[in-house]
């Protein structure tokens, strides 16, 4: 054998051994609860997109629109079965499983004034995303299932309504959209509420079987296409401060990771926060100020009598749900403890800002 055929055959061991070392990139099916057109899709592509760069394209996701594989609501089960390998949803979905889900999405009134910075510091500093996980396993009976909550997004509105409301009393007279506690809490106000899926919404407006509805933030919700049917945007609301998304990763896939790429999926999933709330957050204040001119939306104030029927209400359905539920209940304390330490010196601290706008920019 020549000296050429030699060096040609050992180049081309280097080449085939270099390819047999290199091992095959572990690849998770990722079943959202959303669809394309949301930034809530986003927030899981986009984590998948970190977590294949940072681990060099070690751990690839296929991420999965709502129906792909299982239904929506079908999620959190798929993951326990192995059905697929990891979701990304709301835990307020699981609300039907037990109530005390509701506690984990970001809830009515905070709970306890929390607004985001409370309630993000109490999932990451305050027990509440270890909390999550115990609740899957011991009272949803997922064992199967390691949870990672991540804060996606700020306040949202009252919502979106066909026609304005001048008071508590105008607002007992409509039907609008909710769901989970939301929809306890209109129906404890006295409103006519009705629980509809994504899809469902704009023909329910259209046809007038609701009147009003409330999703997300403005930024969210124009793709839903919202504006096109209800004219009003009218805010604030005590309902919900702030939203949290999860990823949801079969325990045995999670398992086999090694330690690096677990450490990546964890550094994906923190980043994705500030990320995702900053985007929302602007996205959510330019469409603000594009309402009027580009969709012809009226912007209005939610009357007084129906912000203090809200506080009101939360109570009660809070306390109606502790006393059904023993899990709400002790999940609902360990907010209310957290709440009475962080919520009151944030309350103290925090300057009144809206005085500050009011100086540069005048009376909204």
């Amino acid at each position: 054998m020549t000296r050429w055929w030699l060096a040609l055959l050992a180049t081309a061991l280097v080449f085939a051994s270099g390819a047999l070392a290199q091992p095959r990139p572990i690849t998770w099916r990722v079943q959202t609860t959303w669809t394309p057109v949301q930034l809530h899709y986003k927030n899981a592509v986009e984590m998948g997109e970190r977590i294949k760069e940072m681990s060099g394209g070690r751990l690839v996701w296929e991420v999965l629109a709502a129906g792909a594989v299982v239904g929506p609501f079908e999620v959190l089960d798929a993951v326990n079965r192995g059905v697929v390998d990891a979701g990304h949803s709301w835990p307020g979905y699981w609300t039907g499983k037990n109530t005390a889900a509701a506690l984990f999405a970001g809830t009515i009134g905070g709970p306890f004034g929390m607004s985001e910075p409370d309630y993000i510091t109490w999932i990451y500093a305050g027990g509440g995303n270890d909390l999550y996980n115990e609740f899957l396993r011991a009272d949803l009976k997922m064992p199967n299932v390691v949870a990672f909550l991540h804060p996606i997004d700020f306040e949202e509105p009252l919502g979106w309504f066909k026609k304005p409301i001048a008071s508590l009393a105008d607002f007992r007279g409509i039907k609008m959209r909710s769901s989970g506690l939301g929809a306890d809490l209109l129906k404890e106000m006295g409103i006519s509420a009705v629980v509809l899926g994504a899809g469902d919404i704009i023909p329910a407006l259209e046809r007038g079987v609701v009147d009003a509805v409330e999703w997300s933030n403005p930024a969210s919700d124009i793709p839903m296409g919202f504006q096109d049917v209800a004219k009003y945007l009218i805010l604030p609301s005590f309902r919900q401060q702030t939203t949290s998304q999860e990823l949801l990763v079969n325990r045995r896939r999670w398992e086999e990771l090694p330690a690096d790429l677990k450490a990546i999926v964890r550094a994906a999933v923190l980043a994705q926060v500030p990320v995702a709330m900053a985007r929302q957050y602007l996205e959510s204040a330019r469409v603000f100020h594009e309402l009027g001119p580009r969709y012809g939306v009226k912007v209005m104030t939610t009357p007084p009598d129906v912000l203090e029927a809200e506080i009101r209400a939360i109570d009660k359905v809070l306390d109606m749900h502790a006393q059904k539920n023993p899990t709400f209940a002790r999940v609902l304390q360990h907010q209310k403890e957290f709440a009475r330490v962080v919520a009151t010196y944030n309350s103290r601290m925090r300057a009144p800002y809206a005085r500050m706008v009011e100086h540069y920019f005048g009376k909204p």
